[in-house]
């Protein structure tokens, strides 16, 4: 008889009101993550309990956006529901994970069909595993060589078949293509040095790298040769 109080209509005024002060709550959470990945700094407290002064870059900076707008205050930190705070580290794990994952896809749209090379160097990290950070490189529109850092690649060991799975991994899930692919560097390690030392035991190879080497010699002491060889 009266539609304004029709449980079907406060179902959905209820439903529309949260999902409003659900996206309030994350777009805050994602300023606040922005923020501190764009400076480079630290998300957690040494202390995050109630009765600290000193929560930590996340919880502060989202404290302060809600000390700036109300209606931000109204759904976050205290005001938000027990199980909807998005603070948990898994929670801004998650929001750390989805900017790179959009960071990365908006580099490799730059990278389009464009030939490029990778920088891998190996490294343990402060969880006591073995990591590969790779590093990006490709040539814009307007010449210049452009380095773009890709992220880390867990190993559990240092072989050649490990680096491959971990190669074919990173390719897959950025996809690109090896086709594309026209340099590789590495931090020398010792696996590395030992495909050098086969590589070299083939006369093709051996030749073609020992004629670079002095073409790069002979051509990049002398800005005339440079000149003359940029003309060709």
């Amino acid at each position: 008889m009266h539609q304004t109080t029709h449980i079907e209509t406060i179902v959905i005024k209820q439903t529309s009101q949260a999902r409003t002060a659900y996206r309030t709550c994350l777009n805050a959470s994602l300023k606040c993550t922005r923020y501190l990945l764009r400076q480079g700094l630290s998300f957690r407290g040494h202390d995050e309990s109630a009765q600290s002064s000193n929560k930590g870059n996340y919880l502060e900076l989202l404290q302060f956006l809600a000390d700036h707008d109300e209606k931000v205050q109204a759904v976050v930190l205290e005001n938000a529901p027990g199980n909807l705070k998005l603070i948990a580290p898994s929670i801004q794990n998650d929001l750390v994970n989805s900017c790179a994952k959009e960071t990365i896809d908006l580099i490799l749209s730059y990278v389009k069909d464009r030939y490029f090379s990778i920088i891998v160097d190996e490294a343990r990290d402060v969880s006591i595993k073995e990591q590969l950070a790779m590093v990006l490189h490709y040539v814009n529109d307007k010449g210049p060589i452009i380095e773009r850092f890709m992220g880390v690649q867990h190993v559990t060991d240092t072989t050649s078949s490990a680096l491959k799975e971990a190669f074919d991994e990173f390719f897959s899930s950025a996809n690109l293509s090896f086709s594309k692919l026209r340099g590789q560097g590495y931090d020398g390690a010792s696996y590395m040095r030992a495909l050098v030392t086969v590589a070299k035991k083939n006369i093709d190879v051996n030749s073609f790298f020992t004629m670079a080497n002095s073409l790069v010699n002979v051509v990049g002491a002398s800005c005339k040769r440079c000149d003359a060889l940029r003309a060709q």
